[in-house]
């Protein structure tokens, strides 16, 4: 059974998608936030009845403490904490804003149930997810993936921090390497990827299915 945290300003939105997990035999919600503030009291402050889940749903539009916002804070906090934001709307600048902050993944509210249990699942065993319809946004921005280099096991395990919002440093104090060799890395996955942007390769690398 994989727990979720749910956390957005509407309620009859949260109920109704809580209402949609509950038919779910794998996902069980264990709390509800109604913005970002109060889940981020919740997360720092864990107790029987509101324990830390394995994926945290969050909508990215609302009050006190938005969803991109509350991922950014977690990730300063070395917060690994898998994140689905959820959206009414189909925007590929707060894809990237939620990329950025170190989300993974992002999906429109008028998801259908399967998708949207497949996706929690995914998160939950270390994958990424992204709503196609924004991906194909930067379809053409992408076309120069046909020949990328195979990446060694370790490249995909920092590939995967990287996609996480994690620094360099946090990279290294995370699998105990020095800084300098995270680095290396890093400028060895962009070259293999045609790239010198760090959120341009984790586009590439979630397109690829690498991550």
């Amino acid at each position: 059974m994989i727990t979720v945290a749910l956390v957005d300003d509407q309620q009859l939105v949260r109920q109704g998608i809580a209402g949609l997990l509950s038919l779910s035999d794998a996902i069980d919600v264990i709390w509800q936030a109604e913005d970002g503030e109060q889940a981020l009291a919740n997360l720092e402050n864990p107790s029987p009845k509101k324990a830390l889940p394995d994926v945290l749903l969050l909508d990215i539009r609302m009050p006190k403490i938005n969803g991109i916002e509350l991922v950014k804070q977690l990730r300063n906090k070395s917060n690994s904490l898998p994140v689905l934001m959820l959206t009414t709307f189909d925007d590929s600048e707060l894809f990237m804003q939620s990329l950025q902050a170190g989300a993974n993944g992002f999906l429109l509210k008028d998801v259908s149930l399967d998708k949207l249990v497949d996706a929690i699942k995914t998160l939950a065993e270390g994958g990424f997810v992204a709503e196609p319809v924004v991906m194909k946004q930067f379809d053409h921005g992408l076309n120069n993936t046909q020949n990328i280099e195979s990446l060694t096991t370790k490249e995909l395990q920092i590939l995967k921090l990287m996609a996480g919002g994690f620094s360099n440093k946090e990279i290294a104090r995370s699998i105990f390497l020095a800084e300098g060799t995270i680095k290396n890395h890093v400028s060895n996955i962009l070259s293999k990827l045609n790239t010198r942007d760090r959120t341009r390769a984790v586009l590439i690398a979630i397109q690829q299915g690498l991550i």
